[in-house]
């Protein structure tokens, strides 16, 4: 500040504050910057002339290095500060950039957090390590000996795991630079966006940069981008079991990262996802690790746990402003484990446990995670829908209210018991002051970790930690965590990947099964099905779900059992009810369809009362009256043949359109009910398993055979529906209009009543599409996202229409909607001899196969036999089935699309039309790739990030109609045939 002296005293200048800021001067710097962050490019600029105050504000390196990093999506180049990087963003001329950089000072101003926010960027850290660090140092640890004393228990830093590696000398920033200079690699910072840098630029950037929490390269993908490094390293002795690697590696979770950061960077307190245990190999430099043992909270960080999904969000200041801040407040019992780790080093940090990494100087490590037999029950925890656990893992005994601290008390010494809800929608926990009475013991002979919070013992032992579990939810349905590393389905198919593949740990991969699937409630329920209806039990290989979906199926001996539990009982009911009238139609009408789907054997409804499982056999028809308890009877169903047949589900299907999950009809008492189907085996195997392994003519076939059999589907008769249900029916929506507000437009729809549930369902989605694409996120464009409302239609009869006058005159079919890969069902054939009709069972024996098994003889030809799975159907536009056969099963090939087309011969519009433009300009009911690609925007699963992922070269397309034409452009030559 500058100071005017005088001869006889002196007078400080006058505090520019309370004039430049006006009423905003009575909030603290911190939350006024925080505000302006808010702000773009150019209002930021703007305001930066109100006052000499505000041009102090909003010219700081801090504020634009986030206006830059929230700007950016993509490849970034550093250009010597962060607003002149910003600036070049805009595209403005060279003359502006430069008055805009010119620094103006001011007198009679000071802020003590702009200060500190200084200081953290020009400190130097050559002093700051920690040599005397209380983690253990091995040297040559054997295996034997890691698993008796760290794995699972406590960090420790290994020398000699890295002493052969090429990336002992090659991995240093010059040596780098020189083989990997024009690579572009991931940025890790605190924007949403991804980011990428060449390495050349992230270098000149590491050089010059002078901020608080630099940007560092975390990578990922680094072994995609630059083989070559891949190399350079192999994975220690003592990491090598990782549970994860029996998955594709498409399909595995992310798990390696390079990592590179200058000094200051590091990580911010965490714990690792999925609370696997990781190991990190530093390179060259120095970097400083804090460690927590779990459930441990840091002094200074804020964990969000949220109630609906799980979903865990950590508050954290930077690493930097922790040890600067935070760590200097810490009683010397209360202060965390600590190390500095040297080039060659490996720490070990354990499942659960909080880290926080600073670099002390420009560092280079490669980091894996990994799953194995210590830590499998604890990654299957979290992986587990609910809240309560996640909190409770992170954050200990911290996690629960007092009523609920209380009862975790009586938890540790008795066994069995539940524990109560919380009210609360979000669960925070925030340590705000180190507390004298928090002690932390970590035993070396115990594979659990006991810590004291303020007197309350917490005992990080998996047996302890899943009683918290919620126990109402089916893990089958419930929502699943946006934070989880993979999804439900994902997570299905490993375990059962793992139960095939190391039958010697199945006592420990069923505990994690019983911790996330729930499975041994649902194996239960299949003995229950087998007992009534005189089937064989499972066997050991049988015990656990097969495949996928999102309900629990088995097979189990020459049958399948299916329980309905997607999307709770109402939604099972309705797809059972549905799919036991489809069947009870294909019959009626003696369709060819009938020998291309597994025969129904038994179906029914399994429930839980007075302590054991009970079976009430249904076929569809008339209202059990254990649903009848539950007031979950269909409207005027009174006079209808199947009471919760397709009709009853597009009109329940309609009512939640646009709703989350967890807005469905749930009740404790309903959450013990479930529908089932008991279905013959088919022989052979599903396509998903062998499609990488079959020929070209076989997938040609396959398109062929689908054709036929979607044609069979969509020419079957669709159910009468009572008009009298839909009379005068009027549907209003909500759209934004000008200042903010909502306009309330009703549509009164005057189409064939046979449409009316669809296109009222289409309405539905329209009016969430973009937040539900948003949250979506990756892989689609952001600016797609941003136009999107612009090219779906308003008018949806119009967008149906076929003819001139506006009128739908095609009819609405039965569709199967997820006929994918693990839907489509192979039967192995002799070479040369493979054609859509079947062979008998004894050719399909003789071939090697037989009920999902290998045989004796390698097969090397596959015939499509069956369609599985119809619990998805409903009633509506014929072009919905060639959305997820063309994007999963056809993989996008065109010339399969044309080869399905070529069989099923069934007009899906008008060609006259298809071409023809309206004379207003709009797309309307013109094109089928139009229509097509509307459905996949309008489409309830993630069909774009489907899209996205494997067009990547669309993720840079300029509007919706190139993505459209790329993707179903193929369509708009199809006339189809009468």
């Amino acid at each position: 500040m500058e100071v005017v002296e005088h001869p006889e005293t002196r007078i400080l200048p006058r505090d520019r504050r309370p004039d430049a800021l006006g009423d905003l001067r009575v909030f603290p710097d911190e939350i006024i910057c925080a505000i302006l962050t808010n702000l773009t490019p150019r209002d930021v600029a703007r305001l930066s002339c109100v006052s000499s105050v505000m041009y102090i504000l909003c010219n700081e390196e801090p504020l634009w290095m986030s206006l830059c990093l929230n700007n950016v999506n993509g490849q970034l180049q550093y250009k010597g500060s962060w607003k002149k990087t910003a600036l070049s963003q805009l595209n403005l001329p060279n003359d502006i950039q430069e008055t805009c950089t010119k620094t103006i000072y001011f007198d009679g101003f000071s802020s003590l957090f702009l200060l500190r926010r200084h200081y953290r960027c020009y400190t130097t850290l050559a002093g700051f390590s920690f040599d005397n660090g209380n983690v253990e140092r091995k040297n040559y640890l054997s295996l034997e000996d890691f698993h008796q004393e760290f794995d699972g228990k406590k960090p420790v830093l290994l020398s000699g795991l890295a002493d052969t590696w090429p990336a002992t000398h090659k991995w240093k920033i010059d040596q780098l630079l020189l083989n990997y200079g024009d690579t572009y690699f991931k940025i890790s910072q605190s924007s949403a966006r991804k980011i990428s840098m060449k390495f050349k630029d992230y270098v000149s950037y590491m050089e010059i940069q002078h901020d608080e929490d630099p940007l560092y390269i975390f990578d990922e993908k680094f072994g995609e981008v630059a083989p070559g490094l891949l190399k350079d390293y192999s994975v220690p002795h003592l990491f090598k079991e990782d549970f994860f690697d029996v998955l594709e590696r498409d399909k595995r979770p992310a798990f390696r990262w390079l990592v590179i950061g200058p000094e200051r960077s590091g990580a911010s307190w965490h714990v690792d996802p999925a609370l696997t245990s990781a190991w990190n190999t530093l390179l060259c430099g120095r970097k400083r690790w804090a460690l927590y043992p779990p459930g441990r909270v840091p002094l200074g960080v804020t964990v969000h746990v949220n109630e609906e999904d799980g979903d865990v969000n950590i508050e954290t200041p930077s690493s930097l402003q922790w040890w600067l801040d935070f760590y200097p407040l810490l009683a010397n019992e209360d202060k965390p484990i600590e190390c500095t780790q040297l080039p060659g080093e490996t720490i070990f940090v354990p499942s659960g446990w909080w880290h926080c990494v600073l670099n002390l100087e420009a560092t280079v490590a490669v980091t894996q995670n990994f799953v194995n037999s210590k830590n499998f029950e604890f990654v299957c925890l979290d992986m587990a829908p609910g809240y309560r656990h996640k909190g409770v893992c992170r954050a200990g005994l911290l996690a629960l209210d007092e009523g609920s601290l209380a009862e975790a008390n009586t938890l540790l010494t008795e066994d069995g018991l539940s524990v109560s809800d919380q009210t609360c929608r979000q669960k925070r926990i925030k340590i705000s002051e180190p507390s004298e009475e928090t002690t932390c013991k970590i035993p070396a002979n115990q594979t659990s970790i006991n810590h004291k919070f303020h007197d309350q013992e917490f005992c990080y032992d998996v047996n302890f930690l899943e009683m918290f579990l919620d126990k109402g939810r089916d893990h089958y349905n419930s929502l699943w965590s946006s934070s989880n590393c993979i999804g439900p389905r994902e997570m299905r198919e490993w375990l059962w990947k793992l139960w095939l593949a190391k039958p010697g740990l199945r006592d420990l991969i069923w505990k994690g099964a019983c911790i996330a699937l729930n499975a041994d409630k649902w194996a239960e329920c299949a003995r229950e099905i087998c007992s009534f209806h005189e089937l064989p039990f499972p066997t050991e290989d049988e015990r656990l779900p097969v495949g996928t979906g999102s309900n629990p199926v088995y097979l189990i001996a020459d049958h399948v059992v299916k329980l309905y539990v997607e999307g709770g009982l109402e939604a099972s009911l309705h797809a059972l009810g549905s799919e036991l009238e489809f069947y009870s139609l294909l019959c009626k009408v003696d369709s060819p369809l009938q020998k291309h789907i597994p025969g129904v054997l038994a179906s029914g409804i399994v429930f839980f009362e007075n302590g054991s499982y009970n079976i009430l056999p249904w076929d569809g028809r008339g209202v059990p009256s254990v649903i009848t308890a539950c007031n979950l009877i269909p409207e005027n169903c009174s006079e209808v043949d199947f009471q919760f047949g397709i009709w009853s589900k597009r009109h329940f299907e309609y009512r939640n359109a646009g709703k989350s999950a967890n807005d469905s009809f749930s009740s404790s008492k309903c959450s013990r009910i479930w529908p089932y189907i008991v279905t013959k085996r088919c022989k052979g195997k599903i396509f998903a398993d062998i499609r990488d392994n079959i020929s070209w003519e076989d997938n040609l076939n396959l398109a062929s055979f689908l054709g036929e059999q979607v044609r069979n589907l969509h020419l079957l008769p669709v159910p009468s529906l009572d008009a009298s249900r839909l009379a005068n029916f009027e549907e209003k929506m909500e759209y934004p209009c000008g200042d903010g507000l909502l306009e309330v437009v009703t549509y009164k729809l005057s189409v064939l009543v046979e449409w009316d549930f669809f296109i009222k369902t289409l309405m539905r989605r329209k009016k969430d599409v973009s937040s539900r694409l948003t949250k979506w996120g990756d892989p689609i464009p952001s600016f797609l996202i941003e136009k999107v409302d612009e090219y779906i239609p308003d008018d949806f009869a119009q967008f149906l229409s076929s003819s001139e006058n506006g009128e739908i005159d095609k009819p609405c079919s039965w569709i199967h909607s997820d006929i994918m890969d693990d839907n489509i069902h192979m039967e192995p054939c002799c070479t040369g001899s493979c054609s859509t009709e079947h062979s008998s069972d004894a050719d399909l024996m003789h071939n090697g196969y037989a009920n999902g098994h290998h045989g004796s003889r390698e097969q090397t030809s596959w015939r499509p036999g069956h369609i599985l799975d119809f619990s998805g159907l409903s009633i509506g536009d014929p072009i919905c089935d060639l959305i997820p056969i063309h994007i999963d099963v056809f993989r996008g090939d065109p010339h399969l699309l044309k080869e399905f087309l070529e069989s099923y011969r069934l007009p899906l519009g008008r060609k006259a039309l298809h071409q023809k433009p309206a004379e207003d300009g709009s797309k309307l009911g013109r094109r089928l790739s139009y229509i097509t690609m509307c459905y996949c925007i309008l489409h309830e699963e993630n069909i774009l990030g489907a899209i996205f992922s494997m067009w990547k070269e669309l993720r840079s397309a300029k509007s919706w109609e190139e993505v459209e034409i790329a993707v179903w452009g193929d369509l708009n030559e199809y006339s189809g045939f009468s």
